[in-house]
């Protein structure tokens, strides 16, 4: 879908459908207010109604999308707005939808524009790859309609939604991918196409490097399978190095997970093809970062494995010996994922970084704890967790920070190895972040368990399709774009 922001003017040639955003309360502009009856609208929260207005106004139909009470109205309502504005526009079959620019002092020109864009691209986001018989219509163009003096600021806004909706639908597609097609070569394949196409510097480490350079915990989870790991990294503004900030990005990758040896209940065990959300994440935001040209130092750092059971499977009561020379004791081998982060964590620091944020579908702990409704992150930084927690604010994409206080570290400790990989039920998600900790050294560090959130077989938001959700991305492209202005 072209995304374009167009001048008032344009109104003068018919639009197939013209969207409106309307607050309770709120006054709808005559030409409008005349076609309503009394008590048809009021405005309420993701409220329609769809008018057709004849020779009143240039355009076939006209769509009221309720934004809600006044004070209540935020970036996340709008985007939200739009997606419903984007749907109904798909259902009538229209090819071009005209949305006018809503006048929002509280949120202002910019944002409000990268909102809609951001809505409507996510709002009509499909994944039918795989269907024989797949719905075909699509919408070509959306047009936001904005004033002269708002256009330029408009314009800037929608092309930062538009990207950042791509970013975040390419890893949606990424983590729907079923697993016999998405393997950990194929991360990386991923990874080197979007190096190609934005001038960065990747590498990628096959078994016989993980073997060679100590990568234990990677080797360890991925030898029970036929698809063998992956390390993989990613450096976007090499040039940048020393002069701004470097930021390490770090994505858990189990293209698959059966739970190896320790093997999950058959009940959704085919959801485990989006284990490596995290991953996508990361790939995700760095293609935002490569088209937004961020002037930052920001290196995207990928462990990927299939977690399988065979002969040649690591098996509960193996040690590990990882890349930071720290050993594991194996108590369950479905806590894999902690394993494969141990390495790419350890790795991180060698870039001296002022911040490392990984991302994982850790535990289904957190889901316990947060439901789908947030994210939950630790950390051993106040101002680098103050950072997520705002980014998440701004996105929609919340989170919710749980304390690492010594006694939580202190429960994974080992009586065998350094540490072990699981230390029961009891503060899952938080013994979890606990092993991670151990890798970080005194680098400023956040944590965040995806597990509630990078998945949904509901609709918690109307951009938010059944399915994978690409949680993560818009939260760090906000980050990275606050840390470099």
């Amino acid at each position: 879908m072209r995304i374009a922001v167009i001048g008032g003017e344009a109104l003068q040639s018919a639009t197939p459908l013209l969207v409106l955003f309307n607050a309770d309360g709120q006054q709808l502009p005559d030409s409008i207010r005349e076609l309503v009856e009394d008590g048809d609208w009021s405005g309420g929260y993701r409220k329609t109604l769809l008018i057709y207005p004849r020779t009143a106004l240039p355009a076939r139909r006209v769509l009221l999308v309720g934004l809600g009470k006044l004070e209540q109205i935020s970036a996340d309502r709008l985007r939200e707005a739009a997606a419903v504005a984007a749907q109904q526009a798909r259902d009538l079959k229209v090819e071009r939808l005209s949305v006018a620019l809503p006048s929002l002092s509280e949120i202002g020109v910019g944002l409000s524009a990268q909102a809609i864009a951001e809505g409507a691209a996510l709002g009509l986001y499909r994944f039918d790859t795989y269907k024989s018989s797949a719905e075909n219509h699509a919408i070509d163009a959306l047009e936001i309609i904005a004033s002269g003096e708002a256009s330029d600021e408009a314009t800037k806004g929608a092309n930062l939604g538009e990207i950042i909706a791509r970013g975040a639908a390419f890893a949606r597609d990424l983590a729907n991918q079923p697993g016999n097609v998405l393997v950990p070569a194929g991360l990386a394949e991923a990874a080197e196409q979007i190096g190609s196409r934005f001038g960065m510097d990747v590498l990628v480490l096959g078994m016989d490097e993980l073997v060679a350079q100590g990568f234990g915990g990677i080797v360890g989870v991925g030898k029970g399978s036929a698809n063998p790991p992956r390390f993989i990294v990613m450096e976007h503004g090499s040039q940048h190095k020393g002069s701004a900030p470097t930021i390490c990005l770090v994505g858990k990758g189990i293209t698959f997970d059966t739970g190896g040896i320790s093997i999950k209940p058959a009940d959704s065990m085919e959801l485990m093809k989006m284990d490596m959300g995290g991953a996508a994440a990361v790939l995700g935001t760095m293609q935002a970062v490569g088209e937004l040209q961020l002037p930052l130092h920001v290196v995207g750092l990928i462990a990927s494995a299939e977690n399988m059971p065979s002969s040649t499977s690591y098996k509960p009561g193996d040690i590990l010996k990882t890349l930071s020379g720290k050993t594991i004791e194996v108590i369950n081998t479905d806590a894999e994922g902690r394993i494969v982060l141990a390495d790419a964590l350890f790795y991180a620091q060698r870039y001296q970084p002022a911040g490392i944020i990984n991302l994982a579908t850790l535990t289904g702990a957190i889901t316990v704890a947060l439901g789908s409704h947030a994210t939950g992150i630790m950390s051993n930084n106040d101002e680098l967790a103050q950072r997520v927690l705002e980014a998440g604010e701004a996105t929609g994409e919340r989170a919710w920070r749980l304390p690492l206080w010594e006694p939580y570290r202190e429960m994974v400790k080992s009586d065998i190895a350094d540490i072990k990989n699981s230390t029961g039920r009891l503060g899952g998600a938080i013994t979890a972040g606990a092993f991670l900790h151990n890798f970080v050294g005194e680098y400023p560090w956040v944590h965040m368990d995806i597990a509630g959130t990078a998945w949904t077989d509901a609709k918690p938001r109307a951009y938010t399709p059944k399915g994978a959700t690409g949680v993560g991305v818009r939260l760090l492209v906000q980050l990275l774009r606050d840390w470099a202005a």
